[in-house]
């Protein structure tokens, strides 16, 4: 009876100092801690940062503005995370964000501000450029950087074509509301970027789908074997990255109440951004919707807090382009450190 009452509580005083039983809190603890959660504790620093520079900062309006901003984005990083898990990469997302602006706002002028067929138009488009994506890259075999590459400047092209060089202005009052209505105090598109993230976690940790697209780009041929229809696959994350982009060029479009063919230029660049300092592999296999979700609250923070301070735009790029490389660097070190 005694043998079996001090193995029971030997777990209970393992690895807690002498004379502090049961000991939660440590520095091994907060070492382990910042090992797995290494962007968070970056986030974290960055945040005390602005907080301590600016009283701005940490308003209530302030932190709207925030998440206002990084809605877009997250919508584009989401479907960006489906790619580069599959190892590819979807440089067209920007161009697409164009094209879908500006056929949802020729359609909403030419209509009288039609909202439902606006709305259809734009997501068919993100869905017809996101269909070819995956089309050229899981039936015609070419690499997702070239394949994407031309459709970036083939939508780009489009989105000038559609608007006759120009953007689209004088549209319907009502074109607005479709971004800018508020729901319980939050506005459609920061409700739409929870929503997404939440479903996309669970869609890709609970469901098949999720572990199929984490197969196919950890080894693709294992996975076929494995019975893993990997050009399905592989044609599903670019029709869903580019239905994703079309739904985040009709938000931006709407919050200015305006079209305008350069709109999404250089988005795909941050949506990648995101998608790496969260976490992900270029080479497919690794990352996580939550980790994109950090990152992503991660460029918009740095983008907030140093145009409070005045920091000039050329200052800014620099600045950030240092924080990012910093920033992977970082988790690149975490992730040795838990594999060993």
């Amino acid at each position: 009876m005694t043998t079996n009452r001090s193995t029971t509580l030997e777990p209970a005083a393992a690895g807690a100092a002498p004379g502090e039983p049961g000991r939660r809190f440590s520095w091994q603890w907060l070492q382990g801690f910042a090992v797995r959660h290494a962007m968070v504790v970056v986030m974290l620093f960055v945040v005390a940062f602005f907080l301590y520079k600016s009283a701005r900062f940490g308003t209530v309006e302030n932190m709207t503005t925030i998440l206002i901003a990084a809605a877009p984005f997250a919508l584009i990083a989401l479907g960006q995370t489906l790619v580069i898990l599959t190892g590819g990469i979807d440089l067209s997302v920007g161009s697409i964000i164009a094209a879908s602006a500006m056929a949802g706002a020729y359609v909403a002028k030419a209509s009288a501000g039609n909202l439902l067929l606006t709305v259809v138009v734009a997501v068919a488009v993100g869905l017809a450029a996101g269909a070819v994506n995956g089309f050229v890259v899981s039936r015609m075999n070419v690499p997702p950087f070239i394949a994407t590459l031309g459709m970036l400047t083939l939508a780009s092209g489009a989105a000038y074509v559609i608007g006759g060089g120009a953007p689209i202005n004088g549209l319907p009052a009502n074109f607005g509301s479709i971004a800018n209505t508020e729901i319980l105090g939050l506005k459609i598109p920061v409700i739409l970027m929870i929503l997404c993230i939440i479903a996309f976690a669970i869609i890709m940790k609970r469901t098949s789908y999720g572990m199929r697209v984490y197969a196919v780009g950890g080894n693709r041929l294992a996975a076929e074997i494995a019975g893993v229809k990997s050009k399905r696959i592989l044609f599903s994350v670019y029709t869903i990255s580019g239905v994703l982009a079309g739904i985040s060029g009709l938000m931006l479009a709407s919050r200015v109440i305006s079209g305008a063919p350069n709109l999404g230029q250089g988005y795909e660049l941050d949506a990648i951004a995101a998608v790496v300092i969260g976490g992900a592999s270029l080479m497919g296999g690794r990352g996580t919707v939550w980790g994109t979700a950090i990152g992503l609250l991660l460029i918009q923070t740095l983008n907030n807090g140093l145009d409070l301070l005045i920091v000039p735009s050329y200052w800014q790029d620099v600045i950030k382009g240092v924080l990012i490389v910093l920033a992977v660097a970082i988790d690149v070190w975490a992730a040795h450190r838990r594999t060993s």
